[in-house]
């Protein structure tokens, strides 16, 4: 499946709730969803609307917002779990069971046979009382699962056609991209189903692991505004944004408004009452920023040639950093230019080693290279006249 084809999954509404420091109102929670489908993702999970009477009110407001897309309920595998979710009158249900033996031992207690018992009954009552509802089950923490558990339970499910998706979820954060690959690949391969990966960050392999996912069978991701969620989080939507976009920006950019991803993440994490961390992928005060010599020549001549991102498809612009001492004469002639003096090259790299003396004691202002060049243009006049 070409990358820029992938099915954004958001769930900021749900993941992004768990996130230690998240408390939403029902207004933000809106808020979200409506400017998450303004920029163009059609795909949203909320919290279980069985989880508290202002989740089914929140699931509800959501679902009956008129937003373009689905809105999907993440629900146990329980009859009373999905009758309170489709009561709000959601598109989907995302039924989830844990797989693996730790955490099997550590939540429901149950055997394999007992998971694909209870999801398959789940889902026949879906089918019963909502037939044009989706699907999806998805087995947690399955990357810590032995191969023959997970497929002891995807094969039986998979023969039983009731459900639309299969989701895979790397619920600790702990596998890398080779492993994502061997699972999704031979998940994909052996059900012929489409697959949904949710991945959490906590060894920092997220955004590698979902492209890992979808160039191995994949169909849909999870993502969360920030990456917000349990503990680190999962899959940003701004890093799969940025993985679709330098896989095919014309696609990419014919999906999404990417302008409005900065303004969306901003708000998020105001609501969130947190920072975006400065070194985000796209959004971060220095992802578009330049600073040794050798770098800003460059992009000063072509951007390209450092950036593998174009920071005017999402409405932003590049800062290359002058008055330090690893700044070249190419950035202090570009300032030259903007401030109207037309300097010699030998004007130009006097200008250039004053700045980087004067920046070995302190923090320079463009202020003071403005004040620099200045005196040097001054002192050129000087010894013309």
């Amino acid at each position: 499946m070409p990358l820029s084809d992938v099915v954004i999954v958001d769930t900021t509404l749900r993941e992004g709730e768990q996130f230690i420091h998240a408390d939403f109102s029902s207004e933000s929670k809106l808020e979200i969803a409506r400017a998450l489908s303004d920029f163009g993702v059609r795909y949203l999970e909320v919290t279980s609307p069985a989880a508290s009477r202002r989740s089914r009110e929140d699931a509800q407001a959501i679902a009956s917002a008129g937003l373009p897309g689905t809105v999907a309920a993440h629900v146990r595998c329980h009859p009373d779990d999905a009758a309170i979710a489709l009561d709000t009158g959601v598109g989907a249900l995302h039924m989830v069971m844990a797989t693996s033996p730790i955490l099997r031992a550590a939540s429901h207690g149950k055997a394999i046979s007992e998971v694909v018992r209870m999801a398959a009954e789940v889902a026949e009552f879906v089918r019963k009382r909502a037939p044009d509802v989706s699907i999806r089950f998805s087995s947690e923490d399955a990357f810590r699962c032995p191969l023959s558990d997970l497929m002891n339970v995807y094969l039986p499910l998979a023969e039983l056609k009731l459900f639309d998706r299969f989701g895979i979820a790397d619920t600790t954060g702990a596998a890398t991209p080779d492993r994502v690959a061997d699972v999704v690949g031979l998940l994909h391969r052996l059900t012929a189903m489409p697959i949904e990966f949710h991945g959490h960050n906590d060894i920092g392999c997220a955004v590698a692991n979902a492209h890992a996912a979808v160039t191995n069978g994949a169909t849909h991701i999870n993502t969360s505004v920030l990456g917000l969620g349990e503990r680190n989080g999962i899959t940003p939507l701004e890093g799969m944004i940025a993985v679709m976009y330098a896989a095919d920006r014309a696609g990419t950019m014919a999906r999404f408004r990417l302008d409005a991803l900065p303004g969306l993440c901003r708000r998020v994490a105001e609501l969130a009452e947190v920072a975006v961390p400065f070194n985000q992928v796209l959004v971060g005060e220095t992802a578009f920023s330049h600073k040794a010599g050798i770098h800003t020549k460059a992009v000063y001549n072509d951007p390209r040639a450092y950036e593998a991102l174009d920071p005017a498809d999402f409405g932003l612009t590049r800062e290359i950093a002058i008055g330090h001492r690893l700044t070249g004469w190419n950035a202090v002639r570009v300032r030259a230019d903007a401030l109207g003096m037309r300097l010699a090259l030998s004007d130009l790299k006097e200008a250039t080693a004053r700045v980087k003396h004067a920046a070995d004691g302190q923090r320079l202002t463009l202020d003071d290279v403005d004040r620099i060049l200045a005196e040097v243009a001054a002192e050129s006049t000087r010894r013309s006249a």
